[in-house]
């Protein structure tokens, strides 16, 4: 009896020994990705692209299989999750993919390969479940707008009313669904993806932005993909700084740079001299520029004396522009520029940043107290903005 005991604790030790061996199998992460493609439709030698992409958005090859027998295979690992995108040659569209270090399914749709299925990655599943999600709402959106139409070619005040206030309640709910995507989601790096996505929104209070990125998981903030994020978020607070720096209303930044001649100028000396003065952000490159000077010329001749004074900042010495300080000073006495003029030579300089200038000509006019009272007025509207002010 007590041999018999002894087998029965062997064999249940030995079972539970086999247990928790396919238990810590299942767990086991793995240490690479496997995706296999099913192709059904494409013919043998076509070839599939795994891309990345580039800072400006456009795909960069990575891997390349190509079809046999309706299949095919890659294989890599990555440090971390990250999207990428499918490409076929011969079938339209691409198709956005998580890679992470699974065994992922891929079944090609050979008429539009976004309509493609992905299996066996959670990422992609979230992201399936997202981008599921908003469509439903986008969908939503277009028959409120149907109804809406409908409703004002009815002359129906009642409905003209409910579907009014129906779109904008689906526009705010469309509008918070990446951040609440996130904020469930702050383990899983699609919502790094979302983000990215999130942050080009013009409407976005970079508080609650800032806000959300603090609390992902830490883990997460580590990535490369959550640093770019990261210093997007402090680039657009930098320039959400400087909007207000710069306002109607507010006082214009001081600055200072050297003149043609090497002279230190300040813009504190040039307001101090006269009425009104116009700050001319401008670059011998710059055609509109050029093409404006002729203006401006006329409306500081009629208006000079009267008090108005402008100081140019010159945008010269982008990449590639030769001998940039002699073409700066050839293009002021070029475009019979009489008035004061300074410039760094360092392209979009940290005068620029100051400003908040991403494109010229931009211009900005101060009263004698340095106050900025209007901004970018070219052409008639530029005279006619000093005309009330000096005439």
């Amino acid at each position: 009896m007590e041999e018999q005991q002894k087998k029965m604790m062997k064999k249940f030790i030995y079972l539970a020994f086999i247990g928790l061996s396919i238990l810590g199998c299942k767990n086991e992460q793995r240490a690479d990705y496997v995706i296999n493609g099913t192709a059904k439709g494409v013919f043998n030698g076509i070839r599939v692209y795994l891309n990345e992409t580039n800072e400006r958005g456009m795909p960069v090859p990575i891997d390349t299989a190509l079809v046999m027998n309706e299949s095919f295979t890659f294989k890599g690992k990555v440090d971390y999750p990250k999207l990428h995108y499918v490409s076929v040659n011969g079938i339209s569209g691409r198709l956005p993919l998580v890679i992470e270090n699974s065994e992922i399914q891929l079944t090609i749709d050979n008429g539009n390969l976004i309509k493609s299925e992905i299996f066996g990655s959670k990422s992609n599943q979230l992201l399936k479940d997202f981008e599921a999600s908003m469509g439903v709402m986008k969908e939503e959106a277009k028959k409120l707008s149907i109804e809406y139409r409908k409703a004002q070619l009815d002359k129906d005040n009642k409905n003209i009313l409910k579907y009014d206030k129906a779109i904008k309640e689906n526009a705010i709910k469309t509008a918070n669904m990446g951040l609440d995507f996130i904020k469930n989601h702050k383990d899983d790096y699609i919502s790094l993806e979302i983000f990215k996505l999130e942050l080009r929104r013009n409407s976005l209070d970079l508080n609650t932005v800032s806000e959300l990125y603090d609390s992902l998981n830490a883990k997460l903030k580590l990535t490369p993909e959550a640093k770019l994020i990261k210093n997007r978020i402090d680039a657009l607070k930098k320039r959400e700084e400087a909007e207000k720096t710069t306002a109607i209303g507010a006082i214009a930044p001081e600055f200072s740079a050297p003149n043609p001649y090497g002279k230190t100028l300040a813009l504190s000396d040039v307001v101090s001299k006269g009425k009104i003065t116009m700050i001319d952000f401008w670059a011998a490159w710059c055609g509109p520029c050029r093409r404006e000077n002729p203006n401006i010329v006329k409306v500081y001749e009629k208006y000079h004396d009267k008090g108005l004074e402008i100081i140019g900042v010159g945008l010269d010495g982008r990449r590639g522009q030769q001998n940039a300080k002699e073409t700066w000073t050839r293009a002021i006495q070029s475009d019979s520029l009489t008035w004061y003029q300074v410039s760094n030579l360092r392209y979009f300089d940290e005068i620029a940043k100051l400003y908040n200038v991403r494109s010229i000509p931009s211009m900005f006019l101060l009263d004698d107290k340095g106050k900025i009272i209007a901004k970018d007025l070219r052409g008639p509207a530029l005279e006619k903005k000093i005309s009330e002010l000096l005439d």
